[in-house]
């Protein structure tokens, strides 16, 4: 038992001392965290007057850890204007930035203030700070390109391949530096920001969805600025109803028929013809009155666009107004309107200035709209079209010989015929040439004179010579027949 209680004690104290060490150590105060250090390059040098542009690069250090982070500010002093601007603390992780420093006065007092942030969430208590000048910058200018202001578009409820909305295209620019961004709003709509200057604004933008709306754009610059004007248009929103069935159009001059034709051939004859074949009475002078509003080719079906004059095409203003209005019959196509359009040299007259045989090219009305790749037009003399042979479910017709007998060149027959040499898809020749058995024009014998495109959203039928000019009963067949293939 002596033995036991002489090796028990010195271990009993033993035992008592390490509790004793640890439980001290467990309860002594941690050292206090060391907030980090920052440090600016010299670059810009203190006091020295910029661009409001300004690049700077700093660094960070922590003795008793790491460095997570940095923020970082300016303030801003008007000279002139005496007043100040202090913006918030930003976070980043970087260590250098550029930063557009709001330069609104004629002279501006910068101060970049910044500051580490290490990993137990301290900050540098002393920021380090730079001190410089900026002069003024300006402010970029947006300017809309399209549409016009108090222009007509026509809008339905929902998107197509083949109308996507209402087109904006705007443009900026900067005097003393870049635009970066662009913005478009509709009415009192927020703004919508991006990096295209032509969008497309689909319906859910319009409120109510006919009617008159504003359409406003704005840009900011590379020093942060946003254009305090911007610019604006009124555009008009037109609902189709397609309520009514047939618009006939009427372009045709009758003074400018040949000699002697426009003497004893008025308009009041023309527009008996075409009442008659068409059956409607449903007609637009387009001489008289000009282009039809949106609301009224909103209300039909179908437009029927007559030029039966002949042009010499001396001039842009000889030249038949279908090019000069395309759009608008573009606009109607593209919501479901169909088009029946023909005349002399109506094909011609949308490059009146260019020889032919012509290609037209992917994004012209021709190429896009009547699927047609190249046109090609028959001499003035000798004048031999005597009439088309009708494919399909089309009728044969002729022309009337009586109405051009005493018409030098002509002598009772048609020239200058549009034909199709070349056609792209979704498309049926339903108009062949028909030239005299003897003629010297062989070459045009057969060729396509008139066209019917299926399309998805529209259909039109296009025909390289004047219906006027037709026999009445031939062209009353032919009107009823492609009425038929219309839908009616």
């Amino acid at each position: 038992m002596k033995v036991l209680a002489k090796f028990t004690t010195p271990l009993l104290f033993l035992v008592l001392f390490v509790f004793t060490y640890t439980c001290e150590r467990e309860t002594s105060p941690a050292s206090p965290n060391i907030p980090p250090n920052t440090t600016l390059a010299n670059i810009p040098i203190k006091n020295d007057t910029l661009f409001a542009l300004v690049t700077l690069h700093w660094d960070g250090e922590d003795d008793d850890g790491c460095i997570a982070g940095y923020e970082y500010r300016y303030i801003t002093h008007h000279i002139f204007i005496g007043d100040s601007i202090v913006q918030p603390w930003t976070a980043t992780y970087e260590t250098s930035i550029i930063i557009p420093f709001e330069s609104s006065d004629v002279l501006n007092y910068q101060i970049f203030q910044v500051r580490a942030v290490d990993d137990k969430g301290d900050v540098d208590p002393t920021p380090d700070e730079r001190r410089f000048y900026t002069v003024q910058t300006i402010f970029p200018e947006t300017k809309i390109l399209v549409p016009k202001n108090n222009q007509q578009f026509f809008v339905i409820e929902q998107t197509t391949d083949w109308w996507e909305g209402v087109r904006l295209t705007f443009t900026a620019s900067d005097k003393d530096g870049e635009v970066v961004e662009y913005a478009w709003a509709v009415d009192n709509g927020e703004w919508n920001w991006g990096l295209d200057t032509t969008v497309m604004i689909t319906p859910d933008f319009f409120e109510p969805l006919d009617g008159d709306h504003i359409i406003k754009v704005t840009s900011r610059d590379n020093t942060n600025l946003v254009d305090p004007v911007g610019d604006s248009v009124t555009v008009k929103l037109v609902k189709p109803t397609f309520n009514k069935d047939i618009l006939i159009v009427d372009e045709t001059i009758e003074s400018k028929f040949p000699i002697p034709l426009n003497s004893y051939h008025s308009d009041a004859d023309v527009d008996s013809f075409y009442s008659k074949i068409f059956n409607t009475e449903e007609s637009w002078d387009f001489q008289v009155n000009g282009m039809p509003p949106k609301e009224t080719l909103g209300q039909y079906k179908l437009i029927v666009w007559h030029a039966d004059n002949l042009c010499s095409f001396s001039s842009e203003e000889d030249a038949h107004q279908l090019p000069a209005n395309i759009d608008d019959i573009i606009d109607y196509l593209n919501i479901g309107g169909s088009l029946i359009m023909g005349g002399w040299r109506i094909l011609k007259s949308f490059a009146y200035a260019e020889p032919f045989p012509k290609t037209f090219q992917e994004g012209s009305f021709i190429h896009d709209y009547l699927h047609i790749l190249e046109a090609d037009e028959t001499p003035l003399v000798p004048s031999d079209f005597v009439g088309a042979e009708g494919k399909g479910t089309f009728s044969d017709i002729k022309v009337d010989s009586t109405k051009l007998a005493w018409a030098f060149p002509f002598s009772g027959k048609l020239a200058q015929i549009n034909t199709m040499p070349r056609r792209a898809g979704f498309t049926d020749v339903i108009f062949r040439y028909i030239c005299s058995e003897n003629s010297q024009l062989g070459i045009y014998r057969s060729s396509a004179v008139g066209l019917r495109y299926y399309g998805t959203v529209f259909d039109a039928i296009v025909l390289g010579f004047p219906i006027y000019f037709i026999e009445e009963d031939d062209a009353q067949t032919m009107a009823t027949e492609m009425l038929q293939s219309l839908g009616y």
